[in-house]
């Protein structure tokens, strides 16, 4: 006959009871926080590319020059970023930008092919399109 008092004193195996229920919480937290990592570290690149764009611009005497100069520059980085695939990456450039007086480099990035928008409806994702754009001033006598 079973004794159930003896059933109910016995603590082998709580361990693994404990960790059946901590497990999955854990993991779920260990992996949203490696995706939206690697989701944080491509729109810091998108945006390190096009401000880098910016800066190399700026020595271009024209808008056409402006243009050569901002797209070589992004050509020439965009393999230092682990997270970019230079593919999928859209340049534009914009002369006299919004108010006239400035050169406007914005780059898209199509990052919904990443297994981290794969996962559906399990964790609620930003938009998958990364876009970014710097502006610089134009200087000197105009």
């Amino acid at each position: 006959m079973i004794d159930h008092r003896s059933f109910l004193r016995n603590r082998t195996g709580a361990s693994a009871v404990e960790f059946a229920f901590v497990a999955p919480v854990f993991l779920l937290i260990l992996f949203g926080l490696v995706c939206f990592g690697i989701l944080l570290g491509a729109m810091h690149g998108v945006q390190q590319l096009v401000a880098e764009a910016a800066r190399a611009s700026v020595a271009g005497l024209s808008d056409g020059e402006r243009d050569k100069l901002a797209r070589a520059s992004i050509a020439r980085n965009v393999g230092s970023y682990p997270f970019i695939d230079a593919k999928k990456l859209l340049v534009t450039t914009v002369a006299g930008g919004a108010s006239g007086t400035a050169f406007e480099i914005t780059a898209t990035y199509d990052f919904s092919a990443s297994p981290i928008f794969q996962l559906g409806a399990l964790v609620p994702l930003p938009d998958p399109t990364i876009r970014r754009s710097a502006v610089v001033e134009y200087g000197g006598l105009l």
